[in-house]
């Protein structure tokens, strides 16, 4: 089996909610106001935190979102969630 297909454990949940957390800040997404407006549910964020569990670029993105400034940046291409927070984005 390659390499990238191969079965990873998820990562520690608390760890990757404050990453999605932290992307969300550094992207300029309210996560509060979308879940209020009904752009994302309790679901999506619930899926949210579960993808960031799952990818292989937690360990670039800790670093990279270490280099940002709130709400300054475009989402990475490298994120497991870059199309959700694209599409929150203001």
């Amino acid at each position: 089996m390659p390499k990238d297909l191969a079965v990873r454990p998820l990562g520690d949940p608390v760890h990757h909610f404050w990453l999605a957390q932290s992307m969300a800040k550094a992207t300029g997404v309210d996560l509060a106001a979308a879940m209020r407006e009904g752009r994302i549910a309790q679901q999506d964020w619930a899926d949210m935190v579960t993808r960031c569990r799952g990818c292989i670029w937690a360990e670039g993105c800790a670093h990279w979102l270490a280099a940002q400034e709130a709400g300054a940046a475009e989402v990475p291409g490298a994120c497991a969630n870059a199309d959700v927070f694209t599409r929150l984005q203001p």
